[in-house]
């Protein structure tokens, strides 16, 4: 009865692996290079990846070795594709597999089983904050849980060197002041719009990491699908649907991070993604999977004054980021203002 549950769940993790030839749903409306992703696809060649035979026997031969507990706690994630909150799977990380000529360790054969097969290196990952081993060093077991890490989107075109200014007031404050102050303030609050319209009230941000979803197992954070929208055009109520697990905003040390839960790209503008110095910036495309700082605290200290061209253009304040689901705006598109698009978020940020 043990090895028939333990084979039953290898055999359920092994169909749950990632799709080593992508169907098309993550190369959607790839138009348009600047600003985008790199890494844009999940396609790669079987040959380059090991035959799958191999690949097969390799990767049932490392989950037979896994507790049953753990094996459980894998399927979870995987098949649930992020969406149920798991826990870490911590494993050995000095263990090594093979695969074709090419040597990975086990985090990294997990990772690319079940989530990127085209992954070449750890320097392409980042851990999400809701790991218990984020920010942690530990040489003997390290967390891996597909869906604890994410893809580092990479700018085509990085921004030239930004000069330095006191920017302390946008860092997570001082524990002890807001206790001495008994209230916790908001660091941002996050407006919804669909096309030129809000739907439903600002939402005030106090924890360091909000989930915004449409339709999220478990979630909880800033559900969409709750928000009473009288909006009946066919192209948002499409774009509502697909908005799916959403996004993940993080408040770390370095800056906002957003990563994309969902299954289709979103697309982001903000003054610390670019030069400080254009009139326009570029709208950045991140693929399903792929984390990208939206908001650098140090480059935010180069950014104009509130009276200068860019910070007009925004809604209400310089410090403010705008995403839209699905469709993109801006000079590689059709839609040239983000009010243009079905559905996207408004992300301003407390400088007070």
């Amino acid at each position: 009865m043990f090895r028939t549950k333990r084979s039953g769940l290898v055999r359920r993790l092994w169909r749950s692996r990632a799709p080593v030839e992508g169907d098309g749903e993550a190369d959607r409306g790839t138009h348009g290079s600047g600003g985008c992703c790199m890494g844009k696809t999940t396609k790669v060649a079987k040959s380059n990846a090991g035959s799958e035979a191999e690949l097969k026997a390799l990767t049932h031969s490392i989950l037979k070795k896994i507790k049953e507990k753990q094996l459980e706690v894998l399927l979870q994630a995987v098949e649930s594709k992020g969406g149920a909150r798991s826990p870490c799977l911590l494993l050995p990380s000095k263990v090594d597999a093979k695969v074709g000529q090419q040597s990975y360790s086990l985090p990294m054969l997990l990772y690319k089983v079940f989530r990127w097969p085209d992954l070449r290196h750890s320097s392409e990952l980042k851990r999400l904050s809701c790991c218990e081993s984020y920010g942690k060093i530990n040489p003997e077991l390290v967390c891996c849980n597909p869906h604890h890490m994410s893809r580092l989107c990479e700018l085509e075109s990085p921004p030239p060197p930004y000069s330095r200014y006191p920017m302390d007031y946008l860092k997570p404050p001082d524990s002890l002041a807001l206790q001495e102050s008994g209230e916790r303030a908001h660091w941002c609050v996050v407006a919804y719009w669909e096309e030129k319209t809000r739907v439903g009230r600002l939402y005030s941000v106090q924890e360091p990491s909000l989930d915004i979803f449409y339709d999220l197992p478990q979630g909880n954070g800033f559900c969409l699908g709750q928000l009473c929208s009288e909006n009946k055009s066919p192209l948002v109520q499409m774009v509502r649907a697909k908005i799916g697990y959403g996004i993940q905003l993080t408040r770390e040390p370095d800056g906002v991070w957003v990563y994309n839960r969902s299954c289709y790209p979103i697309f982001i503008k903000s003054a610390t993604l670019d030069n400080p110095d254009s009139r326009t910036l570029l709208v950045h495309k991140v693929f399903p999977g792929f984390s990208i700082k939206a908001f650098d605290y140090d480059k935010a200290g180069s950014l104009q004054r509130p009276n200068d061209h860019e910070f007009t253009q925004q809604p209400r304040t310089g410090f403010t980021v705008q995403i839209s689901f699905v469709k993109g705006w801006g000079q590689c598109y059709t839609r040239q203002f983000i009010s243009s698009c079905p559905c996207w978020l408004e992300v301003i940020f407390n400088t007070r």
